[in-house]
């Protein structure tokens, strides 16, 4: 509950799974947020125990208020996974913080929309575009992941357009 830096440049929401002993063990995720300081430094804000029925944005919007209360007035960019009201979330409370899925995440949810057998070569033809050294290369990296994916696989390349 210490007060925190009143502007977050980048904020990072992710969750990590432990066994918890309660009587049985199970996996329960706990929720991390980091921040990255304007300075350039990683802070946790806070880690956050999440239920068996998944977070929604009742939950998320109580990270959120307790991390505006705490001081953070403005999130340029916040990273996180497609959970249920997160992106929503976030956005409520920091009106004009861009949100961005987890690359990792983007390319787990792409491989949903592949067949078996296509898995390692989309994630080949996407590695360009995410580890390009500029916007501009990314967009060309992309233009050619859609001429030789899209017709296949139409609902990636929409995926990776949002």
């Amino acid at each position: 509950s210490r007060p925190l830096d009143p502007v977050y440049p980048v904020l990072f929401v992710d969750a990590i799974h432990v066994k918890v002993r309660d009587g049985q063990v199970r996996n329960m995720p706990f929720y991390v947020v980091l921040g990255v300081t304007v300075g350039g430094e990683r802070d946790i804000l806070g880690i956050w125990a999440g239920g068996e029925g998944g977070e929604g944005a009742r939950f998320w919007l109580g990270v959120f208020a307790e991390l505006k209360n705490r001081g953070v007035q403005d999130v340029l960019i916040a990273v996180c996974d497609g959970l249920k009201g997160l992106p929503e979330a976030i956005t409520t409370t920091w009106e004009r913080t861009v949100v961005q899925q987890c690359v990792v995440h983007l390319i787990r949810n792409s491989f949903r929309y592949a067949g078996r057998q296509h898995r390692d070569a989309i994630a080949k033809a996407l590695r360009p575009i995410y580890t390009a050294p500029s916007e501009a290369a990314a967009k060309d990296r992309f233009a050619e992941f859609a001429a030789e994916w899209g017709q296949r696989y139409p609902a990636i390349v929409r995926l990776w357009e949002t």
